[in-house]
């Protein structure tokens, strides 16, 4: 998944971002509500996680202009505010998720890809795929009963395939979901990925529209 992370704290920053990318998703970091905007201006996230003490004001002015401007995507608001006032007005401003920090990563990972999958009306995390069986929240797929076991990236493009399973998505919107701003983007991966997931899962895993890109049926 593409994610954006809110966050100013350096070294807490580079905590979640290590170890996010490390579970295959492509995260974007925003120290403050400028570069945040600047990004969400430019690129479609699968969630947001969102600070809201900021060098330049408040996350909770983000999340509210957001939702103003009709954005609905999914926001969990991290924080080291932990009053039940500051829990109500994060959640009255429009966020869909609310963690204190310290927070463990595993609880951060799980609360994203739950955010994810209710924004993507899939809320439930197992998927039957003819003899794939697929769990979206473990990121682990079976295929006639014996577990395939995908790289990082392989379930990345795999995983957005299937966040909009029966719809087409070109290879510009698979690089998107695989690659952060600073990634080096390789001309054919797209491709290749597909390829290693046909092998593993099966030639009609994903299917390819010429000229369009590709889908999970």
């Amino acid at each position: 998944m593409r994610l954006l992370l809110v966050e100013d704290t350096a070294d807490l920053a580079e905590s979640v971002l290590r170890f996010l990318r490390g579970e295959g998703h492509a995260v974007d970091h925003a120290p403050d509500l400028a570069s945040a905007e600047a990004a969400m201006d430019v690129a479609s996230y699968a969630c947001v996680v969102l600070d809201l003490g900021l060098p330049d004001g408040s996350g909770l002015d983000l999340l509210r202009r957001c939702r103003r401007a009709g954005d609905r995507t999914p926001v969990i608001v991290a924080t080291a505010r932990d009053q039940i006032s500051d829990r109500i007005a994060g959640l009255d401003a429009g966020a869909d998720d609310y963690i204190v920090k310290p927070f463990d990563l595993g609880e951060l990972s799980a609360r994203i890809r739950a955010n994810a999958r209710r924004a993507q009306g899939q809320p439930d995390s197992r998927i039957a795929l003819g003899d794939l069986v697929v769990d979206r929240a473990a990121a682990k797929i079976w295929r006639d009963g014996h577990e395939q076991r995908l790289t990082s990236r392989e379930w990345a493009l795999f995983d957005a395939l299937l966040a909009a399973r029966g719809r087409v998505l070109s290879k510009a919107a698979l690089e998107e979901a695989l690659y952060a701003f600073d990634d080096a983007v390789e001309g054919n991966a797209v491709e290749v990925y597909v390829s290693r997931l046909r092998q593993k899962l099966g030639a009609g895993a994903v299917e390819t529209r010429r000229g369009m890109g590709y889908l999970v049926p």
